[in-house]
């Protein structure tokens, strides 16, 4: 891993990244292959949302082997396994010193604007620059999105977004109320409750995957129905799936499912949305009921995808049954007295917004998010890399990235291959 100092004044590149994760670190490796000088900026360090973001006992939920950034497959012993945050983190940095990236860390990028003639002016925290292509690689999880409700909790009560979890003794004695119910919150909650605190869960309408099924991984049967390899364009919801959560399980001490009922069934307390909160008092939806029938439903669904996988194929696999509920929910009330559940924490795992304010230029939706195609948008030069459905479902994770850097890489080398033939005649 290479470090580069800016000059001062401004610098003309053929690309920029930003962003060095591994997003960004898969684009330099592309970039660098196909022989386009080029900078990543990372503000912070290398992995840093791995480091800071994540809780002590977060691991992949996703096997080992489906980590194949460009040219850098997983190596370990335990392909089936689910790597921990800090085996994560070793993995991308050693990916970073691997491909010897052109890398700034350290150094923010304040403005993305447009040039009039072409290509973009990049500022950034150690001078201006000028490219003709650049790469956002950043994500779409920028700020913690906690409702304005929030406000209504008593002032004695810890509150603690998901991205800054780290374990059950960070919080005060007392219940924890988690909020949301994708795959940070039910992770969260089931530390939380495997430490012995009394949780209250607000489950919402995220769906949930079975963890193994017939004798293998249900991520194995999942890519090998090529289930990772469907792009929006062809999926039934369009770029609507874009908006749908994702599954929960974990990879936790080996892998396992996440069934909210049996947390229930061993003393986790369930609820509907969370609606408001007045005078400490929380006030829930009465769907608890419906939500936990849409993710039973869609795991079930999942093992059928899989069965009807297994009899087309003629696959000799081990019968195994469907799914059944081991708890109900009973009518429960709407309301709950923080006070009197003894409620010392609230731990939000409500999700983020996407901040893309330092981009000026006009490609984004009602939400913030860019408007893309394969992560290339309208304004040419300009394209994005490691969001969740970029083209497929694997784009949001390590198994996809390589696929999605080497098509923006390409477009990239179509864009500047006129440039570079001019300055060859010129010379």
């Amino acid at each position: 891993m290479t470090e580069t100092r800016a000059d001062s004044a401004a610098r003309h590149l053929p690309a920029i990244v930003v962003g060095g994760g591994q997003a960004g670190l898969s684009m330099s490796r592309q970039l660098k292959e196909r022989g386009i000088e080029h900078l990543v900026f990372e503000k912070s360090g290398v992995a840093s949302a791995w480091k800071t973001q994540r809780w002590d006992s977060f691991c992949l939920v996703t096997p080992n082997w489906q980590c194949r950034l460009p040219g850098f497959p997983y190596a370990g012993d335990d392909p089936h396994g689910f790597m921990g945050r800090d085996e994560i983190v070793a993995y991308i940095e050693a990916y970073a010193r691997s491909i010897e990236a052109p890398l700034m860390t350290g150094v923010g990028v304040t403005a993305v604007r447009p040039r009039p003639e072409g290509g973009f002016t990049v500022d950034t925290e150690a001078g201006t620059y000028r490219a003709d292509a650049v790469v956002m690689a950043i994500s779409g999880y920028h700020a913690p999105a906690i409702p304005a409700f929030s406000a209504g909790l008593p002032a004695d009560i810890a509150q603690v977004h998901s991205s800054a979890y780290r374990n059950p003794a960070q919080l005060p004695a007392g219940a924890v109320l988690v909020v949301g119910s994708g795959q940070s919150g039910c992770q969260i909650a089931e530390d939380l409750h495997l430490a012995g605190r009394q949780v209250h869960l607000v489950v919402g309408s995220a769906p949930r995957c079975p963890r193994r099924y017939r004798g293998r991984d249900a991520v194995d049967w999942l890519a090998e129905m090529g289930q990772y390899d469907l792009s929006v364009e062809d999926h039934p919801l369009g770029q609507d799936v874009r908006r749908k959560a994702n599954h929960y399980l974990t990879g936790r001490d080996g892998g396992r499912d996440i069934d909210l009922r049996r947390f229930a069934r061993d003393g986790m307390a369930l609820h509907g949305r969370l609606t408001g909160i007045a005078g400490g008092t929380l006030r829930f939806a009465d769907d608890l009921g419906k939500n936990l029938d849409g993710a039973d439903a869609v795991y079930v669904g999942i093992q059928g995808a899989i069965d009807r996988h297994i009899a087309a194929k003629d696959i000799a696999a081990p019968a195994q049954a469907h799914y059944r509920p081991v708890w109900q929910p009973a009518a429960a009330p709407r309301t709950l007295d923080c006070a009197a559940a003894g409620i010392g924490a609230v731990v939000w795992a409500t999700g983020f917004r996407a901040d893309f304010g330092f981009v000026d230029a006009p490609v984004f939706d009602d939400r913030g998010l860019p408007v893309h195609r394969r992560g290339v948008t309208a304004v040419e030069g300009l394209s994005f890399v490691g969001l969740p459905w970029l083209h497929t479902w694997g784009s949001g994770r390590f198994s996809g990235i390589a696929r999605d850097t080497e098509y923006l890489a390409e477009r990239i080398a179509e864009r500047l291959a006129p440039r570079a033939e001019a300055l060859s005649l010129a010379s």
